[in-house]
């Protein structure tokens, strides 16, 4: 049964330029879209990351850093700077946001999910657009590799938390190809993946760009673990977010992977 709710991850390298400086124009564009979705009856959750490379460039850092402080610094100024402009562009469209910062031991036992879901249900209901993130600035485990994985993963917990009916990742590339695009121009892009499997996980890169933390592996594993609970995922390009449009209207984008009890 459809609810209408839409979980949207949105990465770095979608927010920020290649020197890790914000993308004022995608952002814009990706806030308007959202509100435009949720006017029109939809519920979304939008799962950001960028706090890092946000704040790699207020800090004027050109590169990431490799020192959990470091990191846990960056965290804390980004995220503050996100919210701010989350709130300001949201603002302009008439809704309101509500940041959530989660760590692996919010979701841990049944009670701690439920008072997540009961958060989440209840922001929806009073259609607010909850911006979830992961806590890097109190919690390492993710900065060091070993937590939700990365926004991918989270993301995709989420959208199983809230039985939504949708997983969008947008990333820098337009889908999942057999081979990396980046080097291979002979590669072809995948527009439905039925099932999973290691074949699939193969075809991944595994490489991300310098402001972030995920590569396609990390999208085939959120993928894998959404599909699993029943929720349709998409992999798209985030760099026009108008395109979100064409999954609400049932077109063809990126490469959609079908929910497994469905099939």
């Amino acid at each position: 049964m459809k609810n209408n709710r839409t979980v949207i991850k949105v990465g770095t390298s979608t927010l920020t330029y290649e020197n890790g400086k914000i993308n004022y124009r995608r952002i814009e564009a990706l806030c308007k879209v959202i509100s435009d979705l949720q006017n029109r009856g939809e519920q979304i959750m939008l799962v950001s990351s960028g706090a890092i490379g946000v704040g790699m460039g207020k800090a004027g850092l050109s590169s990431r850093p490799t020192e959990t402080k470091k990191k846990q610094a960056l965290a804390a100024i980004g995220q503050c700077e996100l919210m701010f402009m989350y709130d300001k562009l949201f603002g302009e469209y008439n809704h309101t946001v509500a940041q959530i910062l989660l760590t692996r031991y919010a979701v841990e036992t049944e009670q701690k999910r439920q008072n997540v879901i009961n958060t989440l249900d209840e922001l929806l209901k009073m259609e607010i657009i909850p911006v979830i993130n992961e806590n890097d600035t109190v919690a390492i485990d993710e900065l060091e590799g070993n937590n939700f994985g990365d926004n991918d993963m989270l993301s995709a917990i989420v959208a199983g938390l809230v039985a939504a009916d949708r997983l969008i990742i947008l990333t820098d590339i337009d889908g999942l190809y057999d081979s990396n695009p980046k080097t291979d121009p002979l590669a072809q892009k995948i527009d439905i993946v039925e099932k999973i499997n290691k074949s699939i996980f193969d075809m991944a890169a595994g490489t991300g760009s310098n402001r972030g933390t995920g590569g396609m592996i990390t999208k085939l594993q959120a993928a894998d673990y959404a599909t699993k609970r029943g929720v349709e995922v998409y992999v798209m390009n985030g760099s026009s977010p108008e395109n979100l449009y064409e999954v609400f209207e049932g077109n063809s984008i990126g490469t959609k992977f079908l929910p497994q009890t469905l099939l």
